[in-house]
């Protein structure tokens, strides 16, 4: 079903998922379009971001922000078109960035909504490379990470939204740059298009011993969002004074208990405390909202002289949300992932 002038439709949460979400946890509604108010807009999506943090937003457990309610649509950032408006300084026709989450059209009172130009770079990429992932690299690996030049950065999901902007961002800054991706393809293009020194296949059987050799230097900064069997390969080589913020652990986000075999928080904290390493978490718009205008500036001027290349999997209807998102904590998107969920013009 295509999105229409009539109904709107909404990807709710229909129970919280125990380990991996399945379709079954997700319902789609069709609602009434909601008219805007005095000092409203209605906004009508056309793009839909999908990124691994909303899988901790399906939970209950405690965290830095609330969950999504049951039978509410789940949370996620948009690139929008104003359908109707009733804010001066909002016109019909505009694109602007939203939170509008897994539906068609949303109201919005004008608070964070950031208009878009899309005769500069196309809409979606206020999703990605200029959004919520590009600043998540930026701000990670330049201010947690200090790389510096001659240092080795290594980046675990190297092609994903976040990781192909720490790669590239690294050899920017001079640094040697060793990628981790899954498969022979994703490494392929982190070799050919993101220039890196070199690119490993996590699911290899010799995996540590081959990262071992791809830094004979050791490892000055991690980029981390995986954990798991990357961050046991990783943890031997740090060096003293290494660096590694901390954007996510997709590969526990549908644990359901700790992970087979010894605990390993032992030699964690012993190595941070012997090598004396920096490791810091970090929430980008609660840490550094007030550092966007600087990210933007950077990366609009990367992209502009082609020093940074960009690669989204556009998926088709909102309908299909709910299994490219599964597919995504299973690491099978191929890029920054993004829904169409409405065409650029709608009659």
């Amino acid at each position: 079903m295509r999105q229409t002038q009539h109904t709107n439709r909404q990807l709710t949460l229909a129970s919280r998922p125990v380990g991996a979400p399945t379709v079954n946890d997700f319902a789609l509604h069709e609602t009434a379009i909601p008219t805007p108010q005095s000092g409203e807009v209605l906004l009508r999506t056309v793009f839909l971001s999908l990124d691994p943090y909303m899988r901790g937003r399906m939970s209950d457990a405690k965290s830095y922000a609330d969950p999504v309610a049951i039978g509410q649509p789940m949370v996620g950032g948009t690139v929008s078109r104003v359908h109707a408006s009733h804010h001066p300084d909002f016109q019909v026709g505009d694109w602007v960035l939203s939170y509008s989450g897994w539906q068609d059209y949303a109201l919005s009172n004008g608070e964070g909504l950031i208009k878009l130009d899309p005769t500069q770079v196309p809409p979606s990429y206020a999703l990605g490379v200029l959004g919520m992932p590009g600043f998540t690299a930026y701000m990670g690996l330049l201010d947690i990470g200090k790389p510096q030049p001659g240092e080795t950065i290594v980046v675990a999901a190297a092609t994903g939204a976040v990781g192909s902007m720490v790669a590239q961002i690294g050899k920017l800054k001079g640094a040697k740059v060793v990628a981790i991706a899954g498969g022979t393809d994703k490494c392929s293009y982190a070799r050919d298009n993101l220039g890196v020194d070199a690119c490993l296949d996590h699911k290899a059987d010799d995996f540590a011993e081959q990262l071992a050799k791809a830094c004979p230097d050791g490892i000055d900064v991690y980029f981390e969002s995986v954990g798991g069997k990357v961050l046991d390969a990783v943890l031997p080589l740090l060096n003293t004074g290494a660096r590694i913020p901390v954007c996510g652990l997709i590969s526990q986000y549908n644990a359901t208990a700790l992970p087979d075999g010894p605990d390993r928080l032992g030699q964690l904290m012993g190595s941070i405390l012997v090598k004396r390493m920096t490791v810091k978490g970090f929430i980008i718009f609660d840490d550094y909202a007030h550092r966007y205008n600087e990210f933007a500036q950077d990366m609009s001027q990367w992209l502009n002289e082609g020093k940074i290349h960009y690669r989204e999997q556009i998926v088709d209807e909102l309908d299909q949300a709910t299994q490219a998102f599964i597919g995504l904590l299973q690491g099978e998107n191929f890029g920054k992932l993004v829904i169409r969920v409405g065409d650029d013009e709608l009659a």
